[in-house]
């Protein structure tokens, strides 16, 4: 069973896969990078506040403010 959550809720050391992005705006700035529905993305790190957080995605580490991540659905 996979449940949809989106990044910004979860926690350092937590794998899922992209699903969808729920704005355009968040969609064409992270195709650019490579990141694309399918794509396994992990939480590195959370700074003081959760804002921002550290990802692991198609093999580079990329830095995302929680309004970023909420616009970010995944698959556990």
């Amino acid at each position: 069973m996979t449940s949809e959550l989106l990044l910004s809720d979860l926690q350092p050391g937590q794998i899922a896969t992209i699903v969808k992005f729920t704005t355009e705006e968040i969609f064409l700035k992270l195709m650019e990078m490579g990141c694309l529905p399918g794509e396994q993305i992990e939480v590195v790190q959370k700074a003081l506040f959760n804002d921002p957080m550290s990802v692991s995605v198609a093999g580079y580490l990329l830095s995302l403010r929680t309004e970023e991540a909420s616009q970010i659905v995944v698959n556990l």
